[in-house]
């Protein structure tokens, strides 16, 4: 019986250290992390930013496996989900940036002005989208 158990741990385990280190080779390859330094001139802390992300998965998986419901409050909620805006964000536009969408999208459509409104477009039909998601979520978008 015991046996069974250990065994199934040991394949839980192992399937989630595989998808984990799938995810954290996504998000290195894409290159968020870097990008970010670059952007806001904070290469010196690298070390700070790794291990905030280690530590951003680990409490995430901990808090999704254990614990069903946080006491965070609306104030918590709001937080959360600006800290989760702002990593879908950046997420979202640094694999544009890899990929070159938007170079190529504005040669394709002919675009010579407005791309920041093209860019601003998005960014506000994310957050409108988000916002219908959180505020009705029986609406299948």
């Amino acid at each position: 019986m015991w046996g069974k158990y250990f065994l199934l741990w040991l394949m839980g385990g192992a399937c989630g250290l595989a998808v984990a280190g799938g995810i954290f080779s996504f998000v290195i390859m894409v290159g968020v992390i870097p990008r970010l330094q670059g952007r806001t001139r904070t290469a010196y802390a690298h070390k700070l930013y790794e291990y905030t992300v280690i530590a951003g998965a680990i409490i995430g998986n901990l808090i999704y496996l254990y614990v069903h419901t946080l006491p965070i409050g609306y104030l918590g909620l709001f937080l959360f989900g600006i800290f989760t805006g702002m990593y879908v964000g950046c997420m979202a536009m640094s694999l544009a940036e890899v990929l070159n969408i938007l170079p190529i999208m504005s040669r394709r459509i002919h675009l010579k002005k407005g791309i920041a409104l093209l860019v601003a477009s998005m960014a506000i039909g994310k957050a409108i989208g988000a916002w219908l998601q959180m505020v009705c979520p029986c609406l299948e978008i």
